[in-house]
């Protein structure tokens, strides 16, 4: 799921080290249930948290250096979520904005319901049903 919202392998690992530690914060007020719905929202709203900093602090992107280069090793775990679905449409993901793009992979990657994906996101069900439907569309677009 981190892969899916991030769009790369770095941020991914990056969100899934944020998530952890809030889990580990959170513990305490964990109340039996559904353990995926609860790391799915941390994940979610670790994401969104990230995307809203990186909005109020833009950072410059460094030119590449070629003497600079590191070369880093992709994981199983990458290996396998680019594997699940084909380059393109994870590039078509990754170019939605971020509220549509969150909304369509909780959708259709992780498998939730409407209203779970409202409950995760705060936002009424009509707004995730839109959400999901103009990703979907915009989605589409891209992929023709």
């Amino acid at each position: 799921m981190a892969f899916r919202l991030t769009g790369n392998h770095a941020d991914a690992q990056d969100l899934v080290q944020e998530v952890l530690l809030r889990v580990r914060r959170g513990l305490v007020n964990y109340r039996p249930g559904s353990l995926e719905g609860w790391l799915s929202r941390i994940t979610t709203n670790a994401f969104l948290d990230e995307v809203r900093r990186r909005r109020r602090r833009p950072t410059e992107v460094l030119p590449d250096d070629s003497d600079a280069r590191m070369v880093s090793s992709e994981d199983v775990e990458a290996t396998l979520a680019a594997a699940t679905l084909p380059e393109e449409i994870q590039a078509a993901l990754g170019a939605l904005p971020e509220e549509f793009r969150v909304a369509v992979v909780l959708c259709d990657v992780v498998g939730l319901r409407y209203d779970e994906i409202a409950e995760q996101l705060e936002v009424p069900v009509g707004t995730v049903r839109s959400r999901i439907h103009r990703g979907r569309s915009a989605l589409r677009e891209r992929l023709r």
